[in-house]
């Protein structure tokens, strides 16, 4: 057979068959799958928790180291707090101190020539326990006052205001010159730790769970793409038929703290068409795909376009049906 074939094509009547040429690999093939059907919400950017700096001791405010908006470490000061009758209380227990160290020498002296003197059975029992009393009430009195003076400058030094967090100052009710008693705000900060607090119907809160996904548009708040984050919190408590879930994002802008912005949340599964965005292009505002045919030809197909997911997917509304094969445009 194969000297047969050899003469043919050496006379020219032998013509190799031409083979069909390979099958084009679609680069994507449309399915039918189960999607989370999302609701917008509204959700503010808030601390996990705000702190108030609290006056220690009531006074008049003397100095005022923050406004709002400004960024505090921990322990950095806020605001001096003073109080005239602390200054006049310690100038009072510092003479009542030297009185009593004047005192207390005296009785030292005394008790010194006591022991002497009841050495050489020069008084008796009672003289010597006498002035062995002085000696230990005089000593006590100072240790008493001195305690007392300390008191009262420690009051003094509680006169700072400390951060009790590191944060964003957001609210400074008071001004220098104001007078504050023993537990008064001078600030509030919201500590540096920032979430999306959301509050999302009742009806729809059964369907959502501590990790579940959620996503907005970081251009609400000043970031750039979508942006996605995790449910952190599900608060037990319902408030006007909503419920409150904190949602922790990455790279959550701190400045303005109690801004709104739009959420998409789960609420449940629905079946739809989802194609990587990268398939579709847009000319004169319609949206195309390239569809392959059996032929091995390619057509570009309008498609309506819906929402956005996560991963860089978009759901198609109408326009493709599944098994269609899909090319990069």
């Amino acid at each position: 057979m194969g000297i047969i074939t050899a003469i043919l094509a050496f006379f020219g009547l032998y013509h190799q068959p031409t083979l069909p040429p390979p099958p084009i690999r679609p680069d994507f093939v449309v399915r039918i799958g189960d999607v989370a059907d999302e609701k917008a919400v509204f959700a503010t950017v808030e601390s996990v928790s705000t702190v108030p700096a609290r006056a220690r001791i009531g006074g008049t405010v003397a100095t005022l180291a923050v406004k709002q908006g400004d960024w505090v470490e921990k322990g950095q000061l806020i605001a001096l707090v003073g109080d005239p009758k602390l200054a006049l209380q310690a100038g009072s227990y510092q003479a009542q101190v030297g009185a009593a160290r004047a005192q207390l020498g005296q009785a030292a002296l005394e008790f010194d020539r006591a022991k002497r003197l009841i050495a050489a059975n020069a008084i008796s029992k009672n003289d010597y326990d006498k002035a062995r009393t002085a000696y230990d009430v005089a000593r006590s009195n100072v240790g008493s006052l001195s305690a007392q003076k300390a008191v009262v400058l420690q009051q003094s030094h509680e006169g700072q205001v400390l951060a009790p967090t590191a944060g964003r100052v957001i609210t400074v009710p008071l001004l220098a010159g104001s007078v504050v008693v023993n537990g008064d705000t001078v600030a509030t900060i919201a500590e540096q730790n920032f979430v999306l607090r959301l509050k999302v119907p009742e009806t729809h809160a059964h369907h959502l769970k501590a990790g579940d996904a959620v996503h907005f548009d970081g251009a609400d708040i000043g970031l750039s793409g979508l942006r996605s984050g995790k449910i952190s919190l599900i608060y037990p408590d319902i408030e006007s038929g909503h419920v409150v879930i904190d949602a922790e994002v990455q790279g959550l802008a701190d400045y303005f703290v109690g801004e709104r912005v739009r959420v998409f949340v789960p609420v449940g599964k629905r079946k739809a068409i989802v194609v990587p965005a990268k398939l579709i292009v847009t000319r004169s505002g319609i949206d195309y795909v390239k569809l392959l045919l059996k032929d091995g030809s390619t057509i570009d197909v309008p498609v309506q376009r819906g929402a956005a997911s996560p991963g860089g997917t978009l759901e198609i509304l109408s326009g493709l049906i599944p098994g269609d094969k899909l090319m990069r445009p």
